[in-house]
């Protein structure tokens, strides 16, 4: 028995890198050369917290304060504290399971069926100590092990995208939240103006100086920015419901800074496409989730081999609870235990079919991440570069529109034409000022939606305060559990 248990003990020990199920590869990716859209604006900023390039202190600190306080972030925080645990029951697995057991009975049997001069009334009292085994000969605590520590780092990516996603997301609402206001700021200007120009032609229609139709046009573009400002003023209370709830604050309203026109306009990055597939969370997610399911086919094909244990009893056993601390009282007992399967109806290879299928699944997940990771830069770009050529239009439409509603005034004043002249170029130039505003929050999105597509060290910098709140730093994953893929390593 001896020599058994040595050969299984010594035979296992001499396979510690063997393991069932493939090693995990990362699969070849083609990539682009170079974006579609080229910009001579394009730096090397992806590392840099990009926000603070528009210097403006007040969306620094609702940034700050959302990575602080978003409700996402501490639930992605509280996943990956359920992940760092399974890690930890999964390799428990590894270690010797030591347990105890206390015993203690009388039994009386039948007087009737025991036979003479043997007692009824019997006691059992016994205490052990339990310990067993497993072996992995095959690998399957390994190969489990790898599939959750690959769901922890997936869990951390997650986090990561939730953290990218909320950056962005507050910075896109409070840009739009200020190009809301300046549009605010010159309906509320030009209801000024055509209200005094309405009292004006009221007075001139009561001396009979205008018709009737005159008055009513003019009242009509007054009417006109009048009904702007609901719509704004409705938008704009939307815009801070959805800020608040980032914040991780009851709806209110949102602190202002510069406004939209004072703005620092951040530089474009200069990644190239395949830094993508090493900056952007959600494909680094992609691929921690492939790994696990590459891991999981060893998993399921460490079933077809028999699992083998060591175990062993040591205890105390005595009929009488007073000797049961004697010499005699002790029990022991030492084995080895070797359980496999020999007919399961095809529910192994099933279950191998299963972890394959769901690799490949995976493995086109990763896939399409990638791809609608370089769709979306793309989009970026091009939404950035041509909204920036419709600004410069929109710029050259107002200051001729402007010239132009100075002059049929002019013209109007001297007789020479009707106020409708005034009115068209007005109901125009308060239409372009207001499009100007919004192709202007246009730029400024997509440069952000830019940043969001290209991930890159930025995430990294947001991640570290929004750490300061969710994870002291003896809890953080990285230090505990390592990396797999990406260039990372399994500990």
């Amino acid at each position: 028995m001896k020599r058994i248990l040595a050969f299984i003990l010594c035979f296992s020990l001499s396979l510690p890198g063997c393991a069932v199920g493939p090693d995990y590869e990362r699969p070849m990716v083609e990539t682009p050369g170079a974006w579609r859209i080229s910009t001579k604006e394009a730096t090397g900023t992806a590392n840099t917290a990009w926000w603070e390039q528009f210097g403006d202190p007040v969306l620094n600190n609702l940034i700050n304060s959302g990575l602080l306080e978003n409700k996402d972030i501490r639930i992605a925080a509280a996943r990956m504290e359920q992940f760092m645990a399974q890690v930890d029951i999964t390799r428990s697995g590894f270690y010797p399971q030591l347990g105890y057991g206390v015993v203690g009975s009388r039994d009386q049997a039948s007087k009737n069926i025991v036979p003479p001069g043997i007692e009824s009334l019997t006691e059992t009292w016994q205490t052990t100590l339990n310990a067993g085994w497993e072996l992995d000969v095959w690998g399957r605590l390994r190969r489990a092990t790898e599939a959750a520590q690959a769901d922890l780092l997936a869990a951390e990516e997650g986090r990561r995208t939730v953290i990218l996603s909320l950056v962005s997301t507050v910075a896109t609402g409070y840009i739009t939240l200020r190009g809301l206001d300046a549009q605010l700021e010159i309906a509320e200007n030009t209801i000024q103006s055509r209200k005094e120009s309405l009292d004006l032609f009221a007075l001139q229609f009561e001396g009979g100086v205008i018709s009737e139709l005159t008055l009513a046009q003019v009242r009509s573009e007054y009417e006109q920015a009048v009904a702007a400002v609901p719509e704004i003023e409705s938008q704009i209370t939307q815009t801070e419901n959805l800020l608040s709830l980032l914040l991780g604050q009851n709806p209110g309203s949102i602190e202002r800074g510069l406004p939209i026109e004072r703005l620092t306009l951040a530089s474009i990055p200069a990644d190239i496409p395949s830094d993508i597939l090493t900056r952007r969370p959600d494909i680094m997610q992609a691929e921690q989730n492939l790994i696990s399911a590459n891991a999981l086919i060893g998993v399921a094909r460490a079933e077809y081999f028999p699992r083998i244990s060591l175990t062993g009893i040591l205890g105390l056993a005595s009929s009488d609870l007073s000797d049961l601390l004697e010499n005699d009282s002790l029990v022991w007992s030492i084995g080895g235990d070797a359980f496999g399967a020999i007919f399961t109806g095809g529910r192994i290879s099933a279950g191998v079919k299963q972890s394959e299928a769901f690799y490949k699944e995976l493995l086109f997940r990763y896939q399409q991440a990638i791809l609608t990771a370089f769709r979306e830069v793309e989009d970026a770009l091009i939404i950035t570069q041509k909204a920036r050529e419709k600004l410069k239009a929109q710029e050259r439409r107002i200051k001729a529109l402007s010239d132009y509603a100075s002059l049929a005034r002019l013209r109007y004043d001297n007789g020479y034409s009707s106020y409708i002249e005034v009115l068209d170029a007005e109901r125009s130039l308060f239409d372009s000022e207001l499009n100007a505003v919004r192709t202007q929050t246009d730029v400024i999105v997509g440069l952000i939606n830019t940043y969001k597509a290209m991930g890159g060290g930025w995430v990294m910098l947001a991640e570290e305060t929004a750490n300061t709140v969710d994870f002291p730093p003896e809890e953080k994953s990285d230090s505990e559990y390592g990396s797999t893929g990406s260039g990372k390593s399994i500990k």
